[in-house]
């Protein structure tokens, strides 16, 4: 309903900015739940390297979806913020998850055997660089994993955020090129 002092295209944009939020907090109720609460393969015959490479996989394929959305979108820079709040937490919880299944297979990979709530926190810590020191890899393996997350962290803040803001710009000048209806 317009309101006196304000347009229908206000009204309508404020609509889509309203539905955009919603989505976002499902996106990451959705993660957080799914992290949390599926349960964890016990399976210690699988190749943590098997696990890396799927993750990685699973965020690119995710990535590469977000960034095709995103430019073929009405509203693309709403988008782009569904799209960050899908990519920022899939890449925490994968990595959580990774760390997870890793101190269940060898508890000795980090200083102490981690519970989802720790896996989580220490991968926030690395992610933003803080590394309190409470929670620290132990074996090579483990350092080899954290490595991988701290470059791929790179990544994400470099390449992917402006995979995500150039898919944004890309649709909004596909969307100003179209003859309006």
């Amino acid at each position: 309903m317009t309101t006196p002092g304000s347009s229908p295209l206000a009204d309508f944009e404020h609509s889509q900015l309203a539905k955009t939020a919603v989505r976002v907090l499902v996106i990451v109720a959705a993660l957080t739940a799914l992290y949390f609460f599926f349960p964890l393969p016990h399976r210690h015959d699988q190749s943590v390297g098997v696990r890396v490479a799927g993750a990685l996989v699973l965020f690119a394929v995710v990535v590469a979806t977000e960034v095709r959305f995103i430019t073929k979108n009405d509203f693309p820079m709403l988008r782009a913020a569904v799209a960050m709040a899908t990519i920022i937490p899939l890449f925490l919880v994968l990595f959580a998850w990774l760390y997870l299944t890793m101190s269940v297979s060898e508890p000795a990979a980090f200083g102490q055997v981690l519970d989802r709530t720790s896996a989580l926190y220490f991968t926030v810590t690395v992610f933003s660089t803080v590394g309190f020191g409470d929670i620290t890899a132990k074996t090579d393996l483990a350092r080899l994993v954290v490595t991988i997350q701290m470059l791929t962290d790179l990544a994400v803040i470099a390449v992917v955020i402006r995979l995500i803001l150039g898919a944004a710009t890309r649709g909004e000048s596909r969307k100003e090129r179209q003859p309006s209806s």
